[in-house]
């Protein structure tokens, strides 16, 4: 990947669609531990100044255009870090446009047949589509799998614990559900934006553990929700049952400190806990902790993280050394995360099926 020419004309040239937060304080960071595989060539964002400023910061091109930017061939990889519902769109205009890949933030759809075409057109075009669910890939996480034995087979409780500071993304998708209601404050009391709100919860940052509950749960067709509650200022709380196990997911963002991010798998006879660094932390790692007949196994931390490995691996697949993900299981995915976040929407609102 960094041949000749002193190395720069081999790397990678990585693309932006999106420059705001998850560019600026995630992947930024991580290519420039990684500047000998990827260079970052050229930004797009909607907003000048956003665009502007993140290419000025790595002095590459900056643009208002989507199509501008596809069309630029020193762009090898795409990064979509846009708002979620656009995300479908451009993984697809990524593909048309014969990128040697595509990164894209999670949720990597909204619904399941975007997931669908997503799917076709990269068997379509060939283009490797990555997801950016780093929890998947992190080194803390891939260390559980190889110590939880049956665990996947026997567990009986999930639970998912997020608790974090405030985060101006869903801050603003707040503020912008109430301003389209008409009012001037996030309204509580009016039962259609505290679904909205709990929707976003689900699809905005449960999402990031849902793959790690799946991992235990491949059959979900009998989900019941049994409780779901917004968490004021922004959060959730969820109990619900699949497959014979309970699951328990609780978020919230608040004033407070300090930050969880912990998911727990527990069985009759053995549990495991990993917990992981928060979301925009450079900090390393996760840590899996694997208890079993008495026995407590520590795996952790590691120096990278998912971030970075999600970065590595997408270099080795365009070099041809590593074999892209599967889509169907990032589909599955989005299946489960639509699915709590409608059956929750309706729990709250009283609506039976």
């Amino acid at each position: 990947m960094h041949v000749g020419n002193g190395g720069r004309s081999r790397r990678l040239g990585v693309g932006f669609i999106g420059a705001g937060s998850v560019a600026r304080t995630v992947h930024l960071p991580v290519l420039a531990k990684l500047d000998d595989l990827f260079e970052v060539r050229h930004v797009m964002d909607v907003l000048p100044e956003a665009a502007q400023t993140v290419a000025s910061r790595v002095g590459a091109r900056a643009t208002l255009s989507q199509d501008e930017l596809l069309a630029d061939s020193t762009v090898d990889v795409v990064a979509i870090c846009s708002p979620d519902q656009f995300h479908a769109a451009q993984v697809v205009a990524a593909c048309r446009a014969g990128k040697k890949a595509v990164l894209c933030e999670k949720p990597f759809t909204l619904t399941s047949a975007e997931a669908a075409e997503i799917a076709a057109v990269s068997a379509e075009t060939g283009v490797p589509i990555l997801v950016g669910a780093m929890h998947t890939m992190d080194p803390g996480w891939l260390a559980a799998e190889r110590l939880w034995h049956d665990l996947p087979e026997t567990a009986h409780t999930l639970r998912s614990t997020i608790i974090l500071p405030p985060n101006t993304r869903f801050i603003e998708f707040a503020t912008e559900t109430s301003r389209q209601a008409g009012m001037p404050g996030i309204d509580y009391d009016d039962p259609q934006v505290v679904a909205a709100l709990l929707q976003m919860g689900v699809l905005g940052l449960a999402i990031h553990d849902l793959p790690l509950v799946r991992r235990f749960l491949p059959d979900f067709d009998d989900l019941t929700v049994l409780h779901a509650e917004l968490v004021r200022p922004f959060g959730y709380e969820f109990v619900m049952r699949a497959a014979g196990r309970t699951i328990e997911l609780t978020g919230a963002m608040h004033e407070g400190w300090k930050p969880d991010w912990t998911f727990e798998a527990i069985g009759p006879d053995a549990a495991l806990t990993v917990r992981f660094t928060p979301s925009f932390v450079q900090g390393g790692s996760a840590v899996a902790e694997y208890a079993c007949g008495g026995q407590r196994t520590v795996s952790g931390p590691y120096a990278a993280n998912g971030y970075e490995d999600e970065w590595r691996l997408l270099a080795a697949i365009v070099a041809g050394a590593a074999d892209p993900p599967p889509v169907d299981p990032r589909i599955d995915d989005i299946r489960f995360a639509v699915a709590i976040a409608m059956a929750g929407r309706d729990h709250l609102l009283g609506v039976t099926a």
